[in-house]
């Protein structure tokens, strides 16, 4: 059951960054031009997505527990630290040249295109070598 709720809350995620065009690059890059030809399509996007976060955390939030686990796993660290600043800009920076955010690299994928596969690999590396930098004793 975990694994079937799994698969439908992906597949309805990737349906939704297609429907909002999240899946095109020019989009995001629109969006990103302020001082050109901004598209304001990815604004509304995030909007939606942060109302249906907030509205979803507060459900959440009244039950007991979670569905499919013993308990909500909730990360705690609280810091900015900068080495959460430089992960921030470093995501932001290949966001702005990409065109695209994890979620929707990965819903591309079933493109074809060998640029997003490449993208995807690359963010791959970019994740193992994450796990790889020492974190600062707190």
């Amino acid at each position: 059951m975990k694994m079937s709720t799994a698969l439908l809350a992906g597949l309805l995620f990737g349906l939704g960054l297609s429907l909002g065009g999240m899946t095109e690059p020019s989009v995001v890059l629109g969006f990103l031009d302020i001082t050109g030809a901004w598209n304001p399509r990815l604004l509304f996007v995030m909007v939606g997505a942060v109302l249906t976060t907030a509205i979803g955390y507060r459900l959440v939030w009244r039950r007991s527990g979670p569905w499919f686990g013993d308990a909500f796993h909730v990360p705690d660290a609280t810091r900015i630290d900068t080495r959460l600043v430089l992960g921030a800009l470093l995501f932001g920076i290949g966001w702005g040249i990409a065109g695209y955010c994890p979620g929707p690299a990965l819903a591309s994928l079933s493109g074809g295109y060998a640029s997003v596969w490449i993208l995807v690999l690359t963010m791959a590396l970019g994740w193992w070598l994450g796990t790889r930098v020492p974190t600062p004793a707190r």
